[in-house]
């Protein structure tokens, strides 16, 4: 399993040039079969689009619909370990409580995180591909 940040789950939808190549080949041969979401994603995408930070071609239900149904996406819950461990992720971390589950998503999963965010990709407590 690898786990998409939330960005990357958009810009991959898209087909955004935005996604470098290392990314969007991790995805595209994911050995694992399984590309995990953090349901926490979900609920940034309604947040970015209702404060109009995102728009989308289609209503944000038929967008989330059609984006849950792509190939190998699994949603991964907010379990209560995955809640606890974004508490207690080691080192120093910044405050944001999406990135927060979506590392500590990772971390419980074991597996790697695609993301293009800088103050991930610099954590050095989590697998990340960007």
């Amino acid at each position: 399993m690898i786990v998409l940040d939330t960005h990357i789950w958009i810009w991959w939808v898209h087909g955004s040039d935005r996604l470098i190549s290392a990314q969007l080949d991790i995805i595209q041969s994911n050995e694992t079969g399984v590309i995990g979401i953090s349901a926490i994603s979900i609920w940034e995408i309604a947040k970015l689009v209702e404060n109009e930070r995102l728009e989308l071609p289609v209503s944000l239900e038929k967008w989330l619909d059609q984006a849950l149904k792509y190939p190998a996406i699994q949603v991964i819950e907010l379990t209560p370990a995955i809640a606890i461990e974004s508490t207690r992720l080691p080192g120093e971390f910044h405050r944001d409580p999406a990135d927060q589950i979506i590392v500590a998503t990772a971390r419980i999963m074991k597996c790697k995180l695609i993301t293009s965010d800088e103050k991930i990709l610099n954590y050095p407590h989590v697998k990340t591909v960007g």
